[in-house]
């Protein structure tokens, strides 16, 4: 995304799952949401385009809250990322049980084992295994159980790869309880 709200459309997104934003780099993840912010996400399971669509939906929030009056339809109808979607997930997931979305999101960093990527220890090295762990979420090449994706199961009925998120996000509440 080259667009030129981009940058400040990426801080107030950053602002959402982010209270320390001025802290110490061991403390921030700015390098790690940057690359989720990068990289689209994309759906094929059915009724996945609707976490897409709940991700792009922030654009016209961010929009709305800045009262910005003239926006690029091209800069709006781009991708949506997988830090949008992720962001927009955290939500659900917050409205539907417990916790507040930042604590969600960071839920969803934590399983998929990307927590340990503060700006302090990230390298070249560490953008290709966060790429790696992306393309896993994005293609559904974690476990049946969904160990490895965002929702990891310990009695699945069905394939999670299979299983559109919201139904994944469903179950993982119901078992959590």
């Amino acid at each position: 995304m080259s667009y030129p709200l981009d940058e400040v459309y990426f801080e107030w997104l950053y602002g959402l799952i982010s209270k320390n934003a001025n802290k110490r780099p061991s403390q921030t993840y700015w390098s790690l949401a940057s690359a989720m912010y990068r990289t689209p996400y994309h759906w094929f399971v059915p009724n996945d385009d609707n976490r897409a669509e709940d991700g792009r939906d922030l654009r016209y929030e961010f929009i709305n809250k800045r009262k910005i009056k003239s926006v690029d339809h091209l800069w709006m109808d781009l991708e949506c990322s997988v830090l949008e979607m992720l962001i927009a997930l955290s939500r659900r997931a917050a409205f539907e049980s417990y916790g507040t979305p930042d604590l969600w999101f960071w839920r969803f960093v934590d399983t998929l084992d990307l927590k340990k990527f503060t700006d302090d220890k990230f390298t070249r090295r560490s953008a290709v295994e966060i790429d790696r762990t992306l393309e896993r979420l994005i293609q559904r090449t974690y476990d049946r159980d969904g160990n490895g994706g965002l929702f990891p199961l310990d009695r699945p009925r069905l394939d999670q790869r299979e299983v559109e998120l919201w139904y994944q996000m469903a179950s993982y509440v119901l078992e959590e309880q």
